[in-house]
């Protein structure tokens, strides 16, 4: 992601941005039969008319659903000029491979195929995205060699660091979260994948075993549990960064911190926004499978008790500002509810209900968060569906009728919130927009200010995506259950369906960010020691324009002279939340 190896390019077929007469972008590995099925049509002026779609059998060609496209949207901040109208299909739900076809003027254009059948995406996903990770374990010769004796900056003393996954597929370095300096940007990485694993296991526990990929999920939460585990210090701190430096000398890796421009330094003790608190949580959750892997369930136990006392006494002053925000909000309160889960113990519950009552105390009348104590926005470029994950996870313990209400208000606001923030201006992609502070004025837009408080960090927001689909589904079905549409209202199911298909090919480079999915992937991208792009991991996607300080209009690009990392890397967090979304869909009733 930083300072980036450069991309391997393969034979690749990029649509070309010169618009022929129509086009369709559509999903291009599949839908859920009992979801929401959307594709977008653009046509290169606006249509008077009605124009018709259908839905063709990919083996026959034979038209089996035919209805009206909805009405021209014109996306004036991207393509001025173009219309775009939505093809929604959500009625057909019969098992088959499809293309969406459009005829104008006598001419045919037709989509790439796709699958429609139930938990299609889990069916054809999930088990890569397994395969994906165990790809990405940081367990070359040359990584565990260094690895079992590393530094930390300053320090003569060695510690075992063996484990935990390459964060991108540019950067072999291991990071529980970077950006620590910006505070408001730190992104959940090395937990999170765990968490999302351990979560997954226990969500869909019928499907992994009719998939046969089960056991391997468990290996794999369990292999992430014991890197956080030898990254736990004596002083029970969790270790946040080991950077490679991008040298091929394995002996340059340390234990470090890390400022903007890969300037290191000896704060690397994690804070709970830092990475901490969903160690915490991944290990206090895990502990309850009684099962063990390096190290035993009691000592992941054990473990995530003595980094949330420590963490207690200490995060104020391993938060680089010296105050908490809304980010060591939701991490605390998911370690919390999970210690809370894991040992009915009145700290847990206390603490949990304190960092609830935080999140409460930063939602705006607008809908939402606050991420500090002024008027900030929380606008994440990862992990914008956290607070609403926390909070509903919290309501799996929680049986206080006044306090689940307080929740359940703030899930609700912040739900309604995302579906009137994303349909406020023409949307026929529903990329789902949100509201940010750039140079002191609050603003809204689909994508993050490029001019925000890392000085450099802006990428593709695939992970946000699904971090949004996830919030919508389990947040949804807590505030606005239905029958039908995944459990939730109508609204909810089709956001949530349209952030999953625009990492899929439903966007306006018909490109599908997940590796080896789809017609169209990005170019291969090398690293170190052999690691590098892998089938199942998910690219960083389309941004704002490249230049627009605060993240108007849009752009991807191939090759931007070292620089393309912003749009073709894949990076672990990415694949993390899609993994939970997808879960999410699938996710099997409780007993």
């Amino acid at each position: 992601m930083k300072k980036l190896i450069k991309s391997i390019v393969l034979t690749f077929l990029f649509p070309v941005m010169g618009f022929a007469q129509t086009a369709i972008f559509t999903n291009q590995v599949g839908f859920d039969s009992r979801g929401p099925k959307l594709a977008v049509v653009r046509l290169d002026a606006e249509n008077k008319s009605k124009v018709s779609f259908s839905l063709l059998d990919a083996q026959t060609s034979k038209a089996v659903y035919t209805a009206l496209l909805g009405e021209p949207m014109e996306i004036r901040d991207w393509f001025p000029g173009k219309f775009f109208h939505k093809a929604d299909f959500s009625s057909y739900s019969k098992a088959g491979n499809y293309k969406i076809a459009v005829s104008i003027d006598g001419t045919q254009t037709v989509s790439e195929e796709f699958r429609i059948d139930e938990n299609a995406l889990a069916k054809l996903t999930m088990p890569a995205i397994v395969r994906y990770y165990n790809k990405q374990r940081a367990n070359t010769p040359e990584e565990l060699g260094a690895d079992i004796k590393i530094k930390p900056k300053g320090s003569t003393k060695e510690v075992d660091m063996r484990g935990g996954w390459a964060d991108a597929s540019g950067d072999i370095s291991k990071y529980f979260s970077h950006l620590a300096y910006a505070n408001f940007m730190s992104p959940q990485q090395i937990p999170l994948v765990t968490w999302s694993l351990i979560n997954t296991t226990e969500a869909i526990p019928k499907m992994l075993t009719s998939l046969g990929i089960q056991d391997s999920i468990k290996d794999e939460a369990l292999y992430g549990a014991d890197y956080m585990m030898r990254s736990l210090s004596s002083d029970d701190y969790f270790y946040m960064i080991i950077f490679s430096h991008f040298k091929k000398d394995p002996a340059a890796r340390d234990i470090v911190g890390l400022l903007a421009n890969s300037v290191t330094t000896t704060d690397y003790q994690s804070a709970f926004r830092e990475g901490g608190g969903i160690a915490i949580a991944s290990l206090a959750r895990i502990s309850q499978w009684k099962k063990n892997g390096v190290f035993t369930a009691d000592q992941y136990l054990d473990g995530a008790k003595r980094a949330f006392a420590h963490l207690l006494v200490n995060n104020s002053k391993y938060a680089d500002d010296g105050k908490d925000n809304i980010i060591d909000d939701y991490c605390a309160l998911m370690a919390a509810t999970e210690l809370w889960i894991a040992t009915d113990e009145p700290l847990y519950r206390d603490e949990a209900r304190k960092r609830a009552a935080n999140l409460t105390a930063r939602m705006t009348p607008e809908g939402y968060f606050r991420s500090d104590d002024g008027d900030r926005p929380y606008f994440h470029a990862s992990d914008a569906g956290l607070p609403v994950v926390a909070l509903s996870r919290y309501l799996k313990k929680e049986k206080d009728a006044t306090l689940r209400t307080a929740a359940l208000n703030v899930i609700r606001k912040a739900l309604d919130y995302n579906l009137a923030v994303t349909n406020k201006v023409a949307n026929p992609f529903g990329y789902a927009r949100q509201t940010f502070k750039h140079k002191g004025t609050i603003k809204e837009g689909f994508f993050i200010p490029h001019e925000n408080e890392t000085g450099w960090w802006w990428q593709g927001e695939n992970a946000r995506l699904g971090s949004l689909a996830t919030a919508a589904l389990v947040g949804g079905r807590l505030v606005y259950p239905a029958q039908g549409n995944w459990g939730v209202k109508a609204p909810l199911a089709e956001y949530a369906s349209q952030q999953l298909s625009w990492v899929l090919g439903s966007n306006p480079y018909a490109m599908c960010f997940m590796y080896g999915f789809g017609k169209n992937n990005v170019p291969y991208m090398a690293a170190l020691f052999g690691h590098g792009s892998q089938a199942g991991g998910i690219s960083n996607g389309i941004t704002g324009k490249d230049g627009n300080g605060d993240g108007s209009g849009i752009d991807f690009k191939l090759h931007a002279d070292g620089n393309e990392w912003r749009w073709t890397e894949q990076w672990i967090p990415h694949a993390a939340w899609f993994l939970q979304a997808i879960a999410a869909i699938a996710e099997e009733p409780s007993k």
